[in-house]
């Protein structure tokens, strides 16, 4: 994810504070609200004259920013630094932003009664990576509050806590970039030590960051990883002219937001390739920074997110699984004890057939099988006559028999509890990657339903309450003959698709005896499906169930109204009757997948409410 540095902050800055004549200011604003998001995020409700704005300050580790957003959706609001900065600003005017130093990342948004009279409260947002942070301070440099405490124990030379006095981070000893600097004296400092140029210049000066070094060498035609000291004089002037460029563009707050292969620019920079003839990673101009930045950084997140707790479910489903399997050896070999009951049961038969023949002292007997006349050898006690021997394998054929009796339905169970966890697996397995936000809604209604069925801790909650005329979001895609092909991608939107959106002239899908998600071929009343249809939504079938390495999959579809819900049962488990077997080909199905990707590609991502600039 790339950082938020001084370039960009600048940027905003600029934006924020400038003034024209076919744009109303945006400060000074009011604050009316504040609204704290997560652990990291605050968002100011500001009022002009003329506009409502959101203004977004977060300080979380790898994507601490401001910038102007979209109003959040209203919720409970349980986190503790927001009720100070609701005592301490509510009401106030926020009047200036502006940078604590001109070369560090330290935001000050100064708050006063009305504009022209003295700051009462500053709001420093400092943009420090893992070390970020967003202070309170009073009009006597005096910490109200702060997003993130440091204790004197854990930091002795800046300790941030309530009452005491605030401290700017400290400053950085890095030279200063000018553009009056001469080509001659800016080439010996880069150049002194050996290594690649972008972590020469980013080591060599103040204000850069990695990102913006490496963006540099790009637009000067110089892979960023080429040492220093290969570079030729008219790499060297290139790269001078771009530094130049950069510095220009400070000096005179002309900024060019744009998004680029790697993350975005407010240069205007094309990014990595562009010194190629055809340009083919050319950066995209946007006309507004905020929505540049607040899409950018909004996705990265939430593409943490989904990794993040797709891993950890994946983590308790293997973990859950491998008891379950366990449990189920334990009873299968159990039952394989059971097994010799009959045994137990023939050989004391035969002992009361025989008693006759037994004599004192012996371990063992040999007598004839009732029905297949072959010999078999029976162990005995020594000490017991043949009557005794007889009961203690009556009394082990019942014990068995018990045995069995109990062992069969925990068998069962613990069966039906691997299904049901292999399906949820399955669905989680098939979420690779992040594409948009429906992938992670998804991964949510997965955790809600394994929360549901006791099978992770968390707040008891109800599952998602879903439209009987709309699925959420399911996988969708579009048959041969044009109809619509519906899959589920999880097990909530599997009895969704099934029992709320499927109608009687529909044809319903699933891997046979394995899991996987359930698939409707949805007809219009009166419609039939051809043959290739019915195959296309087979290979879907196939491909979204634990069978989809395989070449191919038997595939079993009914109509929707011979699908059951076994009373109890969790979310996702069907049985079926009258159904058609088909064999699904996994391989089939990449093609339809990668032109649904492609129109998912095509989205256009939203545009911020009117108000904002």
């Amino acid at each position: 994810m790339q950082s938020v540095d001084l370039t960009t902050l600048r940027a905003v800055q600029a934006d924020l504070t400038r003034v024209e004549e076919n744009r109303d200011p945006l400060l000074p604003a009011r604050v009316e609200w504040i609204q704290q998001t997560d652990l990291w995020t605050v968002i100011l409700g500001l009022r002009t004259l003329k506009a409502r704005l959101c203004l977004l300050l977060c300080w979380h580790p790898q994507a601490a920013r401001i910038h102007l957003c979209q109003p959040p959706a209203k919720g409970p609001d349980p986190f503790q630094f927001s009720q100070p900065l609701q005592r301490q600003l509510k009401g106030l005017a926020l009047t200036e932003l502006v940078l604590l130093e001109e070369w560090e990342r330290v935001v000050d948004c100064r708050f006063a009664p009305r504009p022209g009279d003295p700051p009462r409260r500053h709001l420093y947002l400092e943009v420090m990576g893992k070390y970020s942070n967003a202070v309170l301070v009073d009009e006597a440099g005096i910490i109200l509050a702060s997003g993130h405490g440091v204790s004197e124990r854990q930091s002795r030379v800046r300790p941030v806590q309530p009452g005491l006095p605030y401290e700017a981070p400290p400053a950085l000893t890095d030279p200063i970039p000018t553009s009056a600097e001469p080509f001659g004296q800016w080439q010996e400092r880069v150049a002194l030590i050996p290594g690649p140029i972008s972590q020469r210049l980013f080591r060599s000066y103040r204000g850069l960051s990695r990102h913006l070094a490496e963006a540099m060498c790009w637009q000067a035609g110089i892979p960023p990883e080429t040492p220093s000291d290969r570079l030729t004089s008219e790499a060297w002037q290139a790269l001078f002219r771009m530094w130049q460029d950069w510095l220009i563009r400070l000096e005179q707050n002309r900024f060019e937001p744009a998004l680029t292969p790697t993350g975005y620019t407010v240069l205007g920079w094309r990014g990595q390739g562009s010194s190629t003839g055809r340009d083919p990673l050319a950066a995209a101009p946007q006309e507004n920074l905020h929505r540049l930045l607040e899409t950018y950084y909004q996705t990265q997140l939430e593409r943490e997110s989904f990794e993040r707790e797709r891993h950890r479910l994946l983590q308790k489903l293997s973990a859950l699984l491998k008891k379950l399997y366990q449990r189920r050896q334990q009873f299968q070999a159990m039952l394989a004890g059971s097994a010799e009951a009959e045994k137990a049961k023939q050989a004391a038969d035969l002992l009361m057939a025989h008693l006759h023949l037994w004599q004192p002292g012996l371990d063992s007997i040999q007598l004839p099988d009732f029905e297949t006349g072959q010999t078999i050898r029976i162990p005995l006690d020594p000490e017991k006559n043949a009557i005794l021997n007889a009961q203690a394998y009556y009394r082990k054929h019942r014990k068995q028999k018990r045995a069995q009796e109990a062992v069969l339905p925990l068998l069962e169970s613990v069966h039906q509890e691997i299904l049901y966890l292999e399906q949820v697996e399955s669905a989680l397995l098939h979420l690779e990657t992040y594409r948009d936000p429906q992938d992670l809604a998804t991964l949510k209604e997965i955790e809600a339903e394994l929360i549901q069925q006791h099978y992770l801790t968390g707040p008891e909650r109800p599952s998602p309450k879903q439209s009987s005329s709309e699925p959420v979001n399911p996988h969708r895609f579009t048959s041969p003959s044009g109809f619509p092909i519906w899959v589920g991608r999880n097990n909530l939107q599997n009895d969704q698709l099934t029992f709320h959106l499927a109608q009687e002239q529909d044809w319903w899908f699933h891997a046979q005896e394995i899991p996987g998600s359930h698939v409707l071929l949805r007809l219009p009343p009166g419609a039939v499906a051809e043959p290739e249809d019915l195959q296309a939504a087979a290979d879907l079938a196939a491909h979204f169930s634990r069978g989809r390495l395989s070449d191919q999959v038997p595939v079993v579809y009914t109509h929707p109204k011979q699908v059951f819900k076994p009373k109890g049962s969790p979310p996702g488990v069907v049985i079926y009757r009258q159904e058609k077997v088909l064999w699904g080909q996994p391989r089939r199905a990449a093609a339809t997948l990668l032109k649904n990707q492609l129109q998912n590609q095509e989205r256009t991502t939203p545009s911020l409410p009117p108000e904002l600039p």
